[in-house]
């Protein structure tokens, strides 16, 4: 057996991303390389039920004049990009293939580089501009006359019909509130303070807040800080922040990535220095830090050392626990919790932290479901894309159905927005740190 051979049952590797160099932007080699993955994912099929990408692929393929890649258009390798929104999961749950095999496939970095050749060869639509401009529309939208307003606008259906119209936006997809009073004007940032060390834990924390739980859903923040510092955890807000940089990178925007993170890193460091740790309550916005900006970045060394010391909340909370500092002492049951595991959470690769903290609580079931939603965050939002969300939510929210919980919940919650919307708003959907919130009673 060959040294590659063996390699192949290793774990999988991920090389860093070459954006930097002019070659990556080479779109003939890029297209050379499309069809090399192409055919090894045609000839293997084992991703066919992640997302729509890959059914779009063997569609293609079993359409074509001879069935195979070589019957495929070279401009229909796009319309595969398309549907790709960086979940990781083919990568990190499904592939064989991956580094350190010989085959060295990675599907994700492979699209994250297709989307960028497009984005550097013909930018991006105002609709695409617009949905991932998470910094700059919060602000003009959270104005507290602007905010009802663009609020009442949204839940109007003649607006929104005009708005699919328009610009593209789905006229049934979940369009998230504005509030006026966001989250980093209803916490006042802490002085430093001691934290009771715990494990590789400091036991003092600062909230990188995110867009969405700046902005739209600032419970989300409130709660956190409520569970934290019933924990004996003192929790601040990061000083500063710009948006994670997510929502440009699948934009293949990668450019306003590095600007973003130009922003964060050097804030999120100065905390760190200062002996505090970081969370986020969205798994995108962790990923972010300890992925995706490691990979474009492998060198730079504050960079690498948020990547050691962001966590996600239940992660954290997990982590004490395991050194006896959790406060176990729950005063209300939660019953049946129908518990979506996000897809960004599942390749950070920490194991289910968020069901294994609510599973202590006394008279409480959790059944997770490891499925996708088909949200992405702008993906289920856009006309072309939303039917299709739709039927990749279809098998989770049958599942939710089928359990009857009392409470439906996902880390990703505007994930669990959308399976509420595919269960008709029958149920409401809601963060895990709020179920905690309630389960202390607090």
């Amino acid at each position: 057996m060959s040294k590659q051979r063996e390699g192949s049952l290793e774990a999988p590797t991920r090389h860093a991303v070459d954006w930097k160099n002019p070659d990556y932007y080479d779109e003939e080699k890029l297209l050379t390389e499309m069809e090399r993955v192409f055919d090894i994912c045609h000839g293997c099929r084992r991703c066919v039920s992640l997302c729509h990408a890959f059914p779009t692929l063997f569609d293609l393929v079993d359409e074509s004049d001879t069935m195979e890649m070589d019957g495929v258009d070279k401009k229909d390798y796009w319309k595969v990009v398309d549907h790709c929104y960086l979940c990781d999961l083919c990568f990190l749950t499904k592939c064989p293939y991956v580094p350190p095999h010989e085959w060295n496939l990675d599907f994700p970095h492979l699209m994250l580089q297709a989307k960028a050749v497009h984005f550097k060869k013909h930018g991006a639509p105002l609709r695409d501009r617009i949905l991932s401009a998470t910094d700059t529309v919060p602000k003009l939208a959270g104005i507290p006359i602007v905010a009802g307003v663009v609020n009442a606008m949204n839940a109007n259906q003649g607006f929104r019909k005009l708005l699919e119209k328009t610009l593209g936006v789905d006229q049934d997809a979940v369009i998230p509130k504005y509030t006026s009073k966001p989250l980093r004007k209803r916490i006042r940032p802490k002085a430093n303070v001691q934290g009771e060390a715990a494990g590789r834990t400091t036991g003092k924390v600062a909230l990188f807040a995110t867009c969405y739980g700046n902005n739209n859903q600032p419970d989300m923040g409130e709660d956190l800080f409520a569970v934290f510092e019933h924990n004996g955890i003192p929790v601040t807000i990061a000083e500063k922040e710009r948006c994670c940089g997510m929502p440009k990178l699948e934009l293949g925007d990668l450019e306003a990535v590095a600007e973003a993170k130009e922003v964060n890193i050097p804030a999120l460091v100065k905390m760190i220095d200062d002996g505090w740790d970081i969370v986020a309550p969205i798994p995108s916005c962790v990923l972010m830090f300890k992925q995706e900006l490691p990979l474009m970045f492998p060198e730079d060394e504050d960079v690498l050392k948020v990547r050691e010391h962001i966590y996600d909340p239940f992660e954290y909370l997990m982590l004490r626990h395991r050194e006896g500092k959790l406060n176990t002492d729950f005063k209300n049951p939660l019953g049946k919790v129908s518990y979506h595991v996000a897809c960004h959470q599942r390749v950070q690769r920490m194991g289910m932290k968020t069901r294994e903290l609510l599973q202590l609580i006394p008279d409480t079931e959790v059944l997770a479901i490891e499925r996708c939603s088909g949200h992405d965050g702008t993906y289920a939002v856009k006309k072309e894309f939303h039917a299709i969300s739709m039927k990749l939510v279809r098998p989770v929210a049958g599942k939710v159905k089928q359990f009857e919980p009392d409470h439906l919940t996902s880390d990703c919650i505007m994930a669990g927005h959308h399976i509420a919307h595919a269960l008709d708003d029958d149920y409401k959907a809601e963060h895990p740190i709020a179920l905690l919130r309630k389960a202390y009673g607090i």
